[in-house]
């Protein structure tokens, strides 16, 4: 008997757990900087705020490393954004579209100033 009760119990624990992980809340950045934000102002306890936000306060302290980490690599310099290929190559295309549209304007531009003075000659 002691068996077959403690199959059930750890049946339901196991079904519990699964429906605990199923529901959990999942935090947008948004949200996650906003509940750092707040911890980081200090005008209540880490511990009340937890509370507050219903999260663990481990969880509060590995956003809080995750944001001041980001906030030190980005500051260093560490910037280098992976950037998808196809996103480098739509970039590449609009770079050189737009050096086009300025060198026709530029040139277009100096026409325009020659033709104005007449002698070909002018002032830039």
């Amino acid at each position: 008997m002691n068996k077959r009760s403690g199959t059930s119990k750890e049946a339901a624990d196991k079904l519990v757990r699964g429906i605990k992980r199923k529901t959990r809340k999942h935090y947008s950045a948004e949200e996650k900087i906003r509940i750092v934000l707040a911890g980081l102002r200090g005008e209540e306890s880490i511990a009340g705020l937890c509370r507050r936000e219903g999260i663990a306060e481990s969880l509060y302290y590995s956003w809080s490393k995750e944001f001041l980490e980001a906030g030190k690599n980005r500051l260093a310099g560490d910037t280098a954004r992976q950037a998808s290929s196809p996103e480098v190559k739509e970039l590449r295309s609009q770079s050189s579209v737009l050096k086009e549209v300025v060198a026709e304007l530029t040139l277009e531009n100096r026409l325009l100033k020659k033709s104005m003075l007449g002698d070909g000659e002018f002032d830039e």
